[in-house]
């Protein structure tokens, strides 16, 4: 009995349109630019919900003629390609017929358009592949296209599309990457009948400001490099302002958007030990190249492309960026792991405030606390559970200095020693020293501190009870739109934690108070780092929004590695962590803690 068939031609279609058509975003990025290559000098965008009830695009550009107003629809109708050759010269966005085709699939579409020197344009309405209407109408010089309820016959894919917030996240990059690729035209984004973007035709550096921020002008520095063979211009930007998300970086192949760890390497390399470890630089780079030296047909979304010469690419993108950094006088030996200059000298102390204080200014007001000892110490051997039970027992450190501190004394030979007599060690202004009966454990500040704030601000937003320090200076400070986006999102959670920001324009805020236990003076970075790894949280992990915000608050306030600690700070810490609920990792899965035990020791010290 035979069992292969065809399939029919709408769920072809719709399977088909699966690979060009994955969310709202890449609705948006097709119909862009299409827009683009009619040759218009202004776009708009209008979404609504995300894009699932509403993605419209309205463009002054060529328009169609009727026939090709409903030859547009067709699985692979172009204009771009008549014979095979011509894949190997294309300049254009769109070329294989695909993005409206596909749409029509899955999607309530309406296309209006008319010729420049026509007086009628065409109206026509599709459902599912189903031509429902196509008539003679009145509208402006040329395109516009409405998709409506997108995936409303493929429920399976529509219950994967993700919250309004994420999928409005991804239509902005998209709408970014266009933007950028095409400085001369004009561009607008309304959301919810809300006007996110009004960009106007300017340069390639008007346009990085209008996209991301004002102040971009004083982070980035241009990059031109050229030979026979290609062109690589655009702007990188300084090491000092590189981000923990590696969002705003864009390469463009010959305008088009493109994704390339290659030449990614090539952009991050040429920043050889000017970036603080795990940080990603800001770069806008454009690459010039004959189309006969490129495959852009290798993927759906064309968001890759295979050249000829890859190891001559990644070597001129790789100079350009060295030369860009060096003829305005980068430097190359900024101290990232700072917070600011330390001499051997300073202490944390010396601080108008100090972790310890701000920790007991927050504890006094509330009701006191003590501190419970820890339910179970996973990481530890079995023999020292028992001791773990009570911390209090553990601590056996005597403050001796008739004789240099090791640390390493024989236990057995000392009587028992009160937890106040304990005195811990900062090494490398990174770890602490804690001697245990067995041996003694080895914290790390920074992850330890990031423990202790992800539990109490989770604690937070359950109670929704904070206390909060209203600032004598009220800060303001600008976002770009994507990141203004998240943090309308999160404001009222961020409020329920003890600050107090509010909207201060179209994307501006401005900061009136900050939780007790943060340190004063970096208020503005704190935020900044904040969103940043938010963002990163949520593109990498599923997180609950209070769990996400938590843990990104606990890592941009924490402590950071070279902040110099006093002994009742370390021992602060100590009594802290040990109350935590886990105590042995931070949010990030990094271990607060290692411990080494005197048989261990000993074993290191066998000269055999």
């Amino acid at each position: 009995m035979d069992i292969i068939r065809l399939l029919p031609d709408n769920i072809a279609n719709q399977i088909a349109a699966g690979e060009v058509i994955q969310r709202p975003a890449s609705a948006v990025k097709e119909l862009m630019e299409n827009s683009v290559d009619s040759g218009a000098t202004h776009v708009k965008l209008v979404v609504k919900q995300g894009g699932k009830t509403l993605i419209q695009v309205i463009d002054n550009g060529c328009g169609m003629s009727d026939t090709d107003a409903r030859m547009s629809f067709e699985k692979h109708a172009t204009s771009k390609i008549r014979a095979a050759e011509d894949l190997f010269n294309i300049r254009t966005m769109g070329f294989r017929g695909e993005a409206l085709a596909s749409v029509a699939a899955i999607a309530q579409v309406e296309l209006k358009t008319r010729l420049h020197d026509e007086q009628l344009g065409t109206c026509i309405e599709i459902e599912g592949m189903k031509v429902e209407k196509q008539e003679p109408c009145q509208t402006p010089e040329g395109t516009s296209i409405s998709i409506k309820n997108l995936f409303f016959n493929v429920p399976a894919r529509r219950n994967f599309l993700k919250s309004d917030s994420v999928e409005l996240k991804n239509i902005i990059e998209e709408f970014q990457r266009i933007a950028l690729a095409h400085p001369k035209i004009g561009f607008q984004l309304f959301s919810n009948d809300y006007e996110m973007y009004h960009l106007k035709p300017g340069n390639m550096k008007q346009r990085i400001c209008a996209l991301f921020a004002d102040n971009y002008a004083e982070k980035i520095v241009p990059i031109e490099e050229e030979s026979y063979a290609l062109h690589v211009y655009g702007y990188v930007g300084k090491p000092e302002f590189s981000k923990k998300t590696r969002g705003e970086q864009y390469i463009f192949v010959n305008s088009r958007f493109i994704k390339s760890p290659y030449l990614n390497h090539a952009v991050v390399n040429a920043f050889d030990q000017m970036l603080p470890k795990e940080n990603f630089p800001f770069y806008v780079l454009f690459l010039d190249i004959d189309p006969a030296k490129i495959d852009v047909n290798v993927h759906p979304a064309k968001h890759e492309i295979k050249f000829e010469d890859e190891k001559l690419v990644y070597t001129f993108v790789n100079l350009g960026v060295k030369h860009a950094l060096g003829a305005y006088s980068v430097s190359p030996t900024l101290d990232f792991n700072q917070e600011h200059h330390l001499n051997s000298n300073d202490t944390f102390t010396q601080q108008p405030r100090t972790w310890l204080e701000i920790t007991q200014h927050a504890a006094q007001t509330k009701e006191a606390k003590k501190f419970a000892p820890p339910s179970n110490f996973e990481p530890l051997s079995k023999r020292e559970e028992n001791n773990l039970k009570n911390w209090e027992t553990v601590m056996s450190t005597k403050a001796d200095h008739s004789e240099p501190m090791t640390g390493f004394r024989n236990i057995e030979q000392e009587p028992e020693i009160t937890k106040e007599a304990f005195v811990p060690v900062q090494i490398h202004r990174r770890y602490i020293v804690a001697q245990i009966k067995s041996g003694f454990i080895l914290i790390d500040q920074q992850a330890a501190h990031q423990r202790i704030l992800y539990e109490r601000y989770l604690k937070q937003l359950e109670s929704k009870k904070h206390d909060s320090q209203r600032q004598l200076f009220p800060q303001s400070f600008e976002m770009n739109v994507a990141d203004a986006q998240v943090m309308k999102e999160i404001m009222p959670e961020l409020n329920n934690l003890g600050f107090e920001i509010q909207e201060f324009g179209k994307n501006s805020f401005v900061i009136h108070g900050f939780p007790t236990d943060i340190l004063q003076g970096n208020e503005k970075r704190i935020v900044e780092e904040l969103i940043e790894q938010f963002k990163q949280n949520a593109s990498v992990s599923k997180l609950s929004k209070r769990e996400n915000l938590a843990k990104s608050i606990a890592y941009s306030s924490s402590i950071k590695v070279g902040r110099v600690l006093a002994v009742e700070e370390m021992k602060t810490m100590i009594d802290e962590l040990f109350a935590c609920t886990n105590a042995y990792t931070a949010p990030n899965g990094r271990f607060t803690f290692i411990t080494l035990t005197t048989d261990e020791l000993e074993k290191r010290f066998q000269n055999k």
